[in-house]
């Protein structure tokens, strides 16, 4: 666990609000000196609080569906587990590939511009490891309502102001063109890249990259620029919840208490596996354990069961498909 203050939470409070804001702008909001907000970053980087930088991209806007695969083995060597993984990383629209630990043995999620062709893949890899498959779940991905790192400034935030964004299957689809791909590939891998080094390789100006981005943001392709955090720097821990209700009408108002809370950093949407997918940030299992007595309290006999799913490797990690 790393020793942080209050200037630090909020300095990664503003990164993950927009880690493409400059020093100047982030000292101005906290009350530092532009030079001294560079050094608690780097700082904060090198310690490994701040693991990278990343850009929130709506893939549906760009004609993709989202489809999620949840695999169970039974009798699969390692070799022919390793190969069966192998062939997820590689399918050129795989967007991540991971191991669980929980009711679930691998997980992939997949961008799906063509239906068929996607059948096609699974049907394939199904024909070869079909055999050691002893259950298979595909989940459509609808929607993500994403929230604030609300956790960082526990006595500051705004309980009706927590939203940051949605990303949905609603809605047009944007054309970009290659340089706009190009553009989004290398902001992927590093949010916070300078808008000059973008400019030197892709070799066109830096005033293009700052239009072309400018353009892709009001279009609403770029959702936002974040901060991925490791969160056992600060002595917290990620869960992933899924839940099963018996009374699905009763989804939105769980949502809508959820969304009053510090600790919830992501709900998914999706047609599926289970009815409710919570991403929340808690200090530890027994805070999670009280957290869903908390909600069978306020919802009495309404959720049925929930497990937790929790990575234990990834393969691939990869937030925009191959060009």
């Amino acid at each position: 666990m790393v020793k942080i203050d209050l200037k630090d939470r909020k300095i990664l409070y503003e990164l993950d609000l927009n880690c493409r804001q400059s020093n100047t702008q982030i000292g101005k909001k906290v009350g530092l000196k532009k030079d001294v907000v560079s050094y608690r970053i780097k700082r904060l980087e090198d310690e490994g609080v701040i693991r990278n930088y990343w850009s929130v991209i709506d893939t549906f806007k760009l004609g993709y569906n989202v489809f999620r695969v949840y695999l169970n083995f039974q009798d699969i060597s390692l070799d022919e587990k390793k190969e069966l993984i192998q062939g997820f990383v590689d399918y050129k629209n795989s967007w991540t590939v991971y191991s669980i630990t929980g009711p679930i043995d691998l997980g992939a999620v997949f961008w799906v511009k063509n239906v068929y062709e996607f059948y096609k893949f699974l049907d394939k890899t199904l024909d070869i490891f079909g055999k050691y498959i002893t259950q298979k779940n595909i989940s459509i991905y609808i929607q993500a309502d994403e929230y604030e790192k609300s956790y960082l400034l526990l006595d500051e935030y705004k309980k009706n102001k927590r939203k940051k964004f949605s990303i949905t299957c609603i809605g047009e689809k944007v054309d970009i063109d290659e340089v706009d791909y190009k553009i989004l590939n290398i902001i992927t891998l590093n949010a916070r890249v300078p808008l000059i080094d973008i400019a030197e390789k892709l070799s066109i100006s830096s005033q293009t990259v700052n239009y072309r981005l400018n353009n892709l943001m009001k279009s609403e392709v770029i959702k936002g620029f974040r901060i991925d955090i490791d969160l056992s720097k600060l002595g917290l821990q990620y869960f992933d919840v899924r839940i099963n209700l018996t009374d699905h009408s009763f989804r939105k108002k769980i949502i809508d208490f959820l969304e009053n809370t510090s600790y919830l950093k992501c709900i998914n949407t999706a047609f599926g596996y289970t009815d409710l997918e919570l991403e929340l940030v808690l200090e530890n299992m027994d805070r999670l354990i009280q957290t869903m007595d908390e909600l069978d309290a306020m919802f009495p006999r309404v959720i049925r069961n929930y497990h937790l799913l929790k990575t234990k490797e990834t393969y691939k990690e990869r937030w925009l498909p191959s060009l």
